[in-house]
């Protein structure tokens, strides 16, 4: 049964855990649900929508959902297998962790732990000897996920800005200026600027930059491409350049999404 078959059971039973594994290209509409849900991302990228953010969630990496955080989830690569585990709620204030959405790197126990999980399905309920190994892991996640990913990316349905934003991802590789955009569009620098802030509450220059991280991370994810060739195409002149912008922006240097041969 597929994630989205799958929403009316989940909550069906507040004290399971609810197991899924699933290899498919989805788009999952605006939904929530009651239990924690835990996430791994393996071979592919994929994209979290929460309220007016959109996150990258790459290959070897998961997400925590706390219960009842609307979200859309896309998922946007074939060969993406979405690893999920939805867990009971009973015990969530013994940390902060279990309250706060997250993006994390997977280390080698949690992501072992959730495989071994493969062959499982629905709902595992108290009693069942899986039940406890679902619960360990569970327990572990506010230890280990110490390393969130900082980046998301702003997005609005404002009529103004629309094109600007999608001009600026189809030319990302281009020079822009506030002038250079401003005078394309027939709209003044300082409304440009308001505008910007207005809607997505940061100005159009660290909306470019992010923007260019994420794609970034895209290109690094679903092509052969090098650094220095990802840095130009996303409009970097050095690979120095891109390479502090985006440690300064994620935490993370690049090679630790992108390994050069």
């Amino acid at each position: 049964m597929s994630l989205i078959a799958s929403l009316p059971d989940i909550d069906k039973r507040p004290a399971s855990v609810y197991v899924m594994h699933e290899r498919s290209e989805k788009y999952i509409p605006n939904h929530k649900h009651a239990k924690g849900q835990l996430s791994y991302v393996e071979g592919g990228i994929a994209y979290l929508e929460i309220g007016n953010r959109r996150y990258v969630i790459p290959a070897r990496h998961y997400f925590w959902i706390p219960t009842g955080l609307s979200h859309v989830l896309k998922i946007g690569h074939s060969g993406t297998v979405l690893r999920s585990l939805f867990f009971y709620t009973h015990d969530d204030m013994t940390s902060p962790f279990y309250s706060q959405m997250g993006i994390y790197p997977i280390n080698d126990l949690l992501m072992q732990m959730i495989k071994y999980s493969e062959p499982w399905d629905g709902h595992i309920l108290p009693g069942d000897n899986r039940f406890l190994f679902l619960s360990a892991i569970k327990n572990i996640l506010p230890e280990i996920s110490s390393k969130k990913i900082p980046i998301a990316l702003p997005f609005t349905e404002h009529e103004r800005m629309l094109p600007i934003l999608k001009y600026l991802e189809k030319n990302i590789g281009e020079t822009h200026s506030l002038e250079s955009i401003s005078h394309r569009f027939g709209i003044s620098e300082r409304s440009l600027s308001r505008l910007f802030q207005q809607t997505l509450n940061m100005s159009f220059l660290q909306y470019l930059k992010l923007l260019r991280m994420v794609r970034s991370i895209e290109l690094m994810l679903q092509t052969n491409l090098s650094l220095s060739e990802i840095a130009y195409t996303v409009g970097y002149q050095s690979l120095a350049s891109f390479s502090s912008t985006f440690l300064k922006l994620t935490n993370y240097r690049p090679s630790d999404f992108k390994k050069e041969k």
